[in-house]
């Protein structure tokens, strides 16, 4: 699809050439706005809604799936991330994110990440020839820093502080040497709102997804491939959207059950995938909420730990303790989903 790019802070507007996710008026994150409508591709896995996604030349590596599982509630459904290249559901965003790095020229890209994008952006870059410099707090899991700088080529720089302060300062480094600025911006979220193709395409009757929150990319843009399915009529009604945070960094379910803006936290959680404590997208996730009828839902690195284990014993799959965090909000709120409904929990990584 062709399309532009509008700034979600100033409204102002710039053609698909425009070579950066940043507005360059006034520093805003973009939105990819489409100059027509989507006319909703019908299958089951990534590639097969290249479509929806933005005009461009991507490279078509193994990424996405069905991956869908059965759980021992008959209610409930698992969408299976952790098997993707990199283990986590990152990887769907990079592959396009990378592919528009590279269709505008350049040579680096820079992301800030608790672990999982890095990961992810290190390995697509490499596939593309581009070297990625990773700015990650020195907090972060350090098997998972050790493995990006070995196994990817990637650079790396520990950040004395948490993902938020990170982010700012990849931000400045990125403007600075006339990089391309990675992350959670929007060509991520367009290449992740295909989750929400793949969920429907597979199981055209869910009623209820629950997204693991971090940096709200995947909650925004499973919303926004929703919206775009139902616009194309390819489906009748939008789930509900069921949003879950660690108790710990919970600055989302805080607004919108508090029904208040979105403020700060400082992360105090094991559960270091989703561990953001002021979510970029936090405001469109607050109208996916609000929208959908949805829910938010904090659970604590106990029940994630339980519900890591009990994946491990019913299914024999390893998750880490933010990807199951679905698991452990469905476990807290089952009685009060419709019992007829159909609840699909997206199992977001793997990387332990």
């Amino acid at each position: 699809m062709d399309y532009k790019l509008k700034c979600l802070q100033c409204g102002a507007e710039y053609p698909r050439a425009y070579a950066s996710q940043i507005c360059g008026k006034c520093g805003g994150i973009m939105e990819v706005v489409y100059t027509g409508r989507i006319a909703t591709p019908r299958g089951k896995s990534f590639w097969d809604f290249e479509r929806a996604l933005p005009k461009g030349t991507y490279r078509h590596y193994v990424v996405g799936g069905a991956n869908m599982v059965a759980s021992d509630d008959a209610n409930l459904f698992l969408k299976l991330e952790l098997t993707n290249q990199t283990g986590s559901f990152k990887d769907l965003g990079s592959i396009v994110e990378v592919a528009k790095a590279h269709e505008y020229g350049y040579a680096d890209v820079v992301c800030a990440s608790t672990g999982n994008m890095a990961y992810s952006i290190a390995y697509y870059s490499k596939l593309y020839g581009i070297r990625a410099h990773i700015f990650i707090s020195s907090d972060a899991n350090k098997d998972k820093i050790y493995d990006i700088r070995s196994t990817h080529d990637a650079v790396i720089k520990e950040v004395d502080g948490d993902f938020n302060k990170a982010l700012d300062i990849a931000a400045l480094y990125a403007k600075k040497k006339g990089f391309f600025l990675s992350g959670d911006y929007c060509y991520r979220k367009e290449g992740q709102k295909i989750m929400a193709y793949e969920i429907m395409g597979n199981m055209p009757e869910t009623s209820n997804i629950i997204i693991p929150v971090g940096n709200a990319t995947l909650f925004s843009g499973i919303y926004k491939g929703l919206n775009e399915m139902k616009a194309s009529g390819s489906i009748k009604k939008i789930p509900r959207l069921i949003a879950v945070e660690a108790k710990g960094c919970s600055p989302l379910v805080d607004a919108f059950n508090l029904k208040r803006s979105i403020r700060y936290r400082v992360p105090k959680t094991r559960a270091d995938a989703i561990a953001v404590g002021f979510p970029t997208f936090g405001m469109q996730a607050m109208e996916g909420l609000k929208n959908t009828g949805g829910m938010a839902i904090s659970v604590t690195d106990n029940e994630m730990e339980r519900a890591k284990e009990k994946l491990y014993r019913e299914k024999g799959i390893i998750a880490e303790l933010g990807g199951v965090a679905s698991i452990a909000a469905y476990e807290k709120i089952k009685n009060k989903l419709n019992r007829k409904e159909l609840t699909v929990a997206i199992i977001s990584g793997g990387n332990v």
